[in-house]
């Protein structure tokens, strides 16, 4: 579809339609930021409760966490 022939096919709308036309668009833009702004998951946590390693097994937190909810 080029230009020319969605121009023309938005002038042969009646303004009612043409703003709803334009509302879409805006619709459309706004959806693709939001998900052209999501980052990538990262593992920058890895490796946070490593000084307790020692004192629990990975099984103990497990029923530790399992405690708090």
């Amino acid at each position: 579809m080029d230009m020319q022939n969605i121009n023309e096919q938005f002038q042969s709308l009646p303004y009612y339609l043409k703003r709803e036309v334009l509302d879409y668009i805006e619709f459309l833009k706004k959806r693709h930021r939001i998900e052209s702004k999501k980052e990538r998951f990262t593992f920058n946590w890895e490796g946070g409760l490593k000084e307790i390693k020692e004192n629990y097994s990975a099984v103990e937190l497990q029923h530790k966490v399992r405690d708090y909810r």
